[in-house]
């Protein structure tokens, strides 16, 4: 069978892990784990003699007053019978081998109630292993006397019924109690309190899914109750413990191994990602080549490689032997600072002309401001970007949502909102909006012609920014950022905000996102190269970006092709119905 053949290979990611646990588990209570052991132990006691014996031990334990008389549970239909159980097992019903009792919350405004030694388990408290520790809150003797509360002894197995918790399990190793949001069994002889407890988890997703009540779903002491599963002789549910107490060994080490692994990938990758951005970039990145496919394979570091090129670009150092092949571009009229200058005359005439409005004076650059050095005699400036582009914030009808302002059938008049930078960006390029105005909505807002950069200012998204791809109206969260005249290319102008966004994203500002204004970004400072040069770094990050999609695609094939071998490993041993040998 696939499963122990590809083994290894199904826990190369860990989110295999999971599922890899969740299909030994169903293996294992269809009996398929224990297929050679069964050849070899052929004459140990089968589990309907185990039934036959529980007849009696039920009398007893009832004469006894241990365990109350229940009304009977019909018997297994033939419909509800497991298919393919090995001979020695039986289908049975949970409320035959146990004592099943579910939990209560006594009388919260009664504080005598409270405060006691007797541990109260609440759901949440699950672990889905042994419990050997004391509960958070605990309860009174006079709690036990006067309420419903069931007292629950050391190997009985508890399980949630109600909501996110629903399914979760524990095996107690101390007496304790639980609210009415988890059930107990104490375990009759047939059946061991490990096995039970490993079965209950392979139950886990048949109790989900007969949950009740949308949003949190409940199961009942009834249901389970009434929840046939394969029943196995005593020494071979032993057996089926230990197999699967071995197996989960397994992924657990191969899981800390895949950790292990990417964790050390990663660190290599932030190390060289930051050799690149401090040394020698076209040393570090020939060196760094070599290594793509071993180390760029996992999608986090993918993302560091696209985020360390954009701040690459904006520093020149993706573009040095452009340089030294084209020297004609960093000197004169090609020279930054008389872009610079062009660029100032071109905006005092639109404001004379009242096309745009007068700003107050930008305050001059100190050394203290700059992040880091331009390549040298390469005709790059420092400047504010308030020197080369007009910047407007957004505004919006009111009320939100008012159909005389808004539409949500496309019109003309696209309205562009935080969510749809997210939505309809494409490469960063806004394509589409979710919302469009009416000719009424468009008087109430700011127009925005495609190709100019819009950014948010405000929420948790600040920072986030695209081009537009149309023509459109702005909401007050966001910004235009227009450049003067064409000295500045609108792929290099998105490319400096995306990696300050990267940036805001990793420094985080703190505990939260500020909201930032106009003048923030007026005053923020812009790396400005020849135009000649911000079309070469454009063209260089656009091929650098191709190979992070081509490593990207990579990555997802091996994805899918691990997804696809779990499928069918899956389709082996509930299709097929092969047994697995171990």
């Amino acid at each position: 069978m696939q499963l122990l053949q590809h083994f290894k290979e199904l826990s190369l990611r860990p989110k295999n892990a999971e599922e890899l646990k969740g299909l030994i588990l169903k293996l294992a209570i269809q009996g398929k784990l224990t297929s050679n052991w069964r050849i070899k132990n052929s004459n140990i006691k089968s589990a309907s003699e185990l039934l036959d014996e529980l007849i009696s031990e039920k009398k007893i334990l009832i004469k006894d007053k241990k365990i109350k008389k229940e009304k009977p549970l019909s018997k297994v239909k033939k419909e509800e019978l497991i298919v393919n159980l090995p001979d020695s097992w039986e289908t049975v019903r949970l409320g035959e081998i146990g004592d099943w009792g579910a939990g209560s919350t006594p009388l919260r405004s009664n504080s005598s109630f409270y405060g006691g030694e007797i541990n109260w388990f609440k759901s949440g408290e699950l672990n889905n292993t042994i419990m050997d520790y004391e509960s958070k809150e605990k309860i009174t003797e006079l709690a036990l006397e006067k309420t419903s509360v069931r007292l629950n002894n050391p190997g009985d197995v508890l399980i949630a019924m109600y909501g996110a918790t629903i399914g979760k399990t524990g095996i107690l190793q101390v007496v304790g109690t639980t609210n009415q949001a988890v059930c107990a069994c104490t375990p009759f002889s047939c059946i061991t309190s490990l096995f039970l407890h490993l079965l209950l988890k392979g139950l886990k997703d048949t109790f989900i899914n007969q949950g009740e009540g949308g949003a949190q779903p409940n199961i009942s002491k009834v249901k389970i109750r009434t929840q046939v599963f394969g029943l196995p002789p005593l020494e071979e549910q032993k057996e089926i413990v230990n197999v699967v107490e071995t197996l989960f060994k397994e992924v657990e080490q191969l899981e800390q191994l895949t950790v292990k692994r990417i964790g050390l990938k990663e660190d290599f990758v932030t190390s060289a990602l930051h050799q690149l951005t401090t040394n020698n970039a076209k040393q570090e990145w020939t060196y760094l080549q070599e290594h793509f496919k071993s180390f760029f394979n996992e999608t986090t570091n993918i993302k560091k490689l696209r985020e360390t090129v954009l701040q690459l670009a904006v520093q020149g150092k993706l573009t040095a032997d452009w340089r030294s092949c084209h020297p004609e571009f960093a000197e004169g009229s090609h020279h930054a600072s008389q872009l610079l200058k062009r660029i100032q005359e071109e905006k005092a005439q639109l404001i004379k002309d009242k096309k745009i409005k007068k700003e107050k004076v930008l305050p001059p650059i100190t050394k203290d401001e700059i992040p880091y050095e331009l390549p040298p005699a390469g005709g790059w400036v420092w400047c504010r970007m308030g020197s080369v582009t007009d910047i407007q914030r957004g505004s919006s009808p009111r009320p939100k949502g008012d159909p005389l302002y808004f539409s949500d059938k496309k019109t003309k008049n696209h309205w562009i909102s935080i969510k749809d930078i997210s939505k309809y960006s494409k490469n960063n390029i806004l394509l589409d909006t979710e919302e469009y105005l009416t000719e009424l909505g468009t008087k109430f807002s700011r127009y925005v012609k495609k190709n100019e950069l819009i950014v948010a200012v405000s929420g948790s998204t600040t920072g986030k920014c695209c081009l537009t791809g149309i023509d459109g109206y702005f909401y007050d969260g966001l910004a235009m950022v227009r450049i003067i005249g064409n000295s500045i290319d609108h792929q290099f102008h998105l490319m400096y905000y995306l990696q300050l966004y990267n940036h805001m994203n990793d420094a985080k500002f703190g505990a939260a996102f500020p909201n930032i204004n106009t003048k923030f970004l007026s005053e923020m400072l812009f790396p400005f190269p020849p135009l000649e040069e911000q079309k070469a770094i454009v063209d260089k990050v656009n091929a650098l970006m191709g190979l992070c999609d081509a490593l990207e695609q990579e990555v997802q094939q091996s994805q899918k092709h691990s997804e696809m071998l779990m499928q069918s490993v899956l389709r082996e041993v509930f299709e097929i119905k092969e047994e697995l040998c171990v």
